[in-house]
């Protein structure tokens, strides 16, 4: 991937592999150990997503504000949900993948160099517009973004062989599972005051069987659109 970088590397060393490195060494501690998860994190510059303010905290092991009540999703989360979602696949270089909230278009970015298509939805306008400034410089010809309510997901596009959302709902809009491919997953925090990263399939009665994996604290899932 051939990456331009962009003024918010300017004095601040974000462009040392040591530094993105070290980044990936603590996502490594903490359990997700897939080659292809960890070099697609070291080759994506956090950097270029995050307010120019917080440039010298971009590949810190945490979320950081985006505006809009949203933000850029903590790297470990972004790995551990593509592990969950490989886990479920034969092929993941050849899979179409749905994300749920694209805020500043980072996750998709790093989505894009493991899986075979991107879609990614956003419900608010500027959020939108800003993951497409953000994503121009990579020229990422496999990732597709969309804006309208994550909510409704993407029918005229489906389907997706994993849904990975980025906001947390006490239920899993039905959309999403008239949309999965056969076999496919739902990676998605479950929960309003406990939320947990959980795995949800289908059963043979159509049914949801959701396992949780591990407490997590997201941005609630909300319908509708911002256009503001």
């Amino acid at each position: 991937m051939t990456v331009r970088n962009g003024p918010a590397s300017a004095n601040t060393g974000l462009t040392s592999a040591r530094v993105r490195q070290r980044m990936v060494d603590r996502v490594k501690e903490l359990g997700v150990r897939d080659p292809r998860i960890l070099g697609a994190l070291a080759a994506v510059p956090r950097h270029l997503f995050v307010d120019a303010a917080l440039a010298s905290r971009a590949y810190d092991d945490c979320s950081l504000p985006l505006g809009h009540g949203q933000t850029i999703s903590q790297p470990y989360i972004v790995a551990r949900s593509a592990e969950l979602a490989i886990g479920a696949m034969v092929a993941p270089r050849t899979a179409r993948i749905l994300e749920i909230g694209t805020g500043g278009g980072y996750a998709a970015a790093v989505f894009a160099q493991i899986f075979g298509e991107v879609y990614s939805i956003e419900r608010v306008r500027a959020l939108h517009d800003r993951a497409r400034a953000n994503l121009r410089p990579l020229r990422l010809a496999t990732v597709r973004l969309a804006y309208g309510d994550g909510a409704d997901g993407l029918p005229g596009d489906a389907p997706f062989d994993a849904i990975i959302a980025a906001a947390a709902g006490a239920q899993i809009p039905p959309a999403w599972g008239e949309q999965l491919a056969p076999g496919g997953v739902v990676v998605a925090p479950v929960g309003d005051a406990q939320q947990h990263l959980s795995v949800l399939r289908r059963d043979s009665q159509g049914r949801w069987v959701c396992q949780q994996i591990e407490p997590v604290r997201f941005v609630p899932l909300l319908s509708g659109v911002i256009a503001a």
